[in-house]
């Protein structure tokens, strides 16, 4: 009996060595060839910044080429596809704003699975939404806009950058939440979308806190909220919705990355550690501040958890303010 137990705790650590060896090994040759990092967008924007910020941090960290793919097109749904089909052997990464999370809920019949289909790495940055108005417009605060919007429930509009983004979401989450009617007036970004209330074209604006920091500061537009958790760092006089009586309004758009499903363990333990240590440096936070986002480097759980809450408010949300999913 001795004997067998001896033989089988053998047979263990062999099977154990013999199974660990393709891993190992895979690890070892890790990266074999240039990472392309996916962003589902244009060049030039938001989340594109923060690619480049995570390229040039794993190419210093993994000794690797690292180049970022921006392939845009169907509210991001091209570029997430794209990756969702790659080989899962750590070369092909998905850098995706909330669109991964938001767009299970406005298009029917998506050729991809949030869940099924990717492996989390990490939450690397958040940012909050802008809530504003021209300064002559008499508005000073929620409380202001919501009173006057129910005393003229016809003539007020918002702009956001676009139909299922988190700046519409958000606009739709304060009509629900106030009893208020506006129409919703989407353009082709936060650029126009700014430019709309500056000309007077619509009353409100709903964009990403970055486009509309400058000109909050230089007095060109009026913030009335954001709707971080918290007062954003650098306008700390804008108060959030929270603060302005909408307990639990948080509506902030993240940016993640993602590997495909079935990227073996340990390549993405080390990914999640690289890109985890490169986004807590501080030439890191500060270049994500300078694009209008705060670093959050969680781990893959914590973005696991984010996307599942993320997809069943949102759904919820588009529920209630009726927008029709896109086919």
């Amino acid at each position: 009996m001795h004997r067998i137990r001896n033989a089988f705790v053998a047979f263990a650590a062999w099977a154990a060595l013999w199974t660990a060896a393709p891993a190992s090994a895979q690890l070892a040759n890790y990266p074999a060839r240039t990472i392309t990092i996916v962003v589902p967008f244009a060049a030039g924007g938001p989340t594109d910044i923060i690619a480049r910020i995570v390229s040039n941090a794993l190419a210093q960290s993994l000794k690797a080429n690292v180049i970022v793919d921006n392939r845009a097109g169907g509210g991001g749904n091209i570029g997430i596809t794209y990756v969702a089909r790659s080989a899962p052997d750590g070369h092909t990464l998905l850098l995706t704003s909330t669109a991964i999370a938001v767009n299970p809920a406005l298009f029917d019949n998506l050729p991809y699975d949030p869940f099924k289909d990717f492996a989390p790495i990490s939450e690397l940055v958040n940012a909050p939404n802008a809530l504003f108005v021209r300064p002559d417009s008499g508005i000073n605060s929620i409380a202001d806009l919501v009173a006057r919007a129910k005393a003229e429930p016809d003539k007020f509009n918002y702009s956001s950058p676009g139909v299922g983004t988190k700046s519409h979401l958000s606009g739709e989450l304060l009509k629900l939440r106030a009893g208020i009617q506006m129409q919703h007036v989407p353009y082709r970004g936060g650029g126009l979308s700014v430019q709309s209330v500056v000309a007077g074209t619509v009353q409100v604006g709903s964009v990403a806190l970055a486009p509309v920091e400058p000109l909050i500061k230089g007095g060109t537009i009026r913030a009335l909220a954001v709707t971080g958790a918290n007062r954003w760092w650098s306008l700390p006089e804008v108060p959030t919705m929270i603060e302005s009586g909408y307990p639990g309004f948080v509506s902030d758009t993240f940016n993640a990355l993602l590997a495909p499903a079935g990227t073996p363990p340990e390549i993405l333990a080390l990914l999640v550690k690289e890109v985890r240590a490169a986004m807590q440096k501080p030439e890191a936070r500060e270049a994500a501040r300078r694009a209008g986002y705060e670093i959050v480097a969680g781990t893959p759980e914590q973005l696991s958890a984010r996307i599942a809450a993320e997809i069943a408010g949102v759904k919820e949300l588009v529920a209630k303010a009726g927008i029709k999913p896109e086919n």
